[in-house]
């Protein structure tokens, strides 16, 4: 009897493990709530364009840098120019500096600088992950600043958020 109990444990244990040991190897899963592809060894991030009307001139070519530094920083991927598993380009769709927090004189005490990207995503590996999206975010400024003074602070900060939102879109599934 007893002996009938420890093979059925056994054989359970070995069901659980093997069930999960089948789900590892489609994902790859991280403490970081990464979820890669397993098999995916090679990622390409072709240069972004500007698209955007008054946008840095430099802006495209930084931000691709940016998220391919991104990948190679926090993933095991191995970074090529074409024909990668993973695949990212878009474009800098939007470079706008709008007042913000309006006084009692109708002058602004704040500027806000936004960027916003679009970006498109191909898995070679697992087609239903593809996206096409927009990101956009924004850092603010004091108006008696202008844009030229405080973009070579403001500019990092926004493409490392756009950043860590495209590699979120893309890898983590929460």
């Amino acid at each position: 009897m007893k002996k009938s109990i420890i093979v059925k444990i056994m054989a359970g244990t070995a069901l659980v493990a093997t069930g999960l040991g089948m789900y590892a190897c489609k994902m790859q899963i991280t403490l970081s709530g990464q979820s890669i592809p397993a098999n995916a060894r090679t990622v390409s991030v072709r240069p972004f364009i500007n698209q955007a009307p008054l946008a840095n001139p430099i802006l495209a070519q930084q931000f691709s840098e940016n998220l391919k530094n991104k990948f190679q920083r926090e993933t095991k991927l191995e970074l090529v120019g074409s024909n990668a598993d993973l695949e990212f380009e878009g474009s800098i769709s939007g470079y706008s500096v709008m007042p913000m927090a309006i006084q009692g004189d109708q002058t602004a005490s704040t500027n806000r600088l936004t960027v916003s990207i679009m970006v498109s995503y191909t898995n070679t590996l697992q087609e239903e992950k593809n996206f096409n999206q927009s990101f956009s975010r924004f850092a603010d400024f004091p108006a008696n600043q202008t844009l030229s003074a405080v973009e070579g602070t403001l500019l990092p900060e926004i493409q490392d958020q756009l950043a860590q939102d495209v590699f979120n879109r893309a890898f983590i599934d929460w």
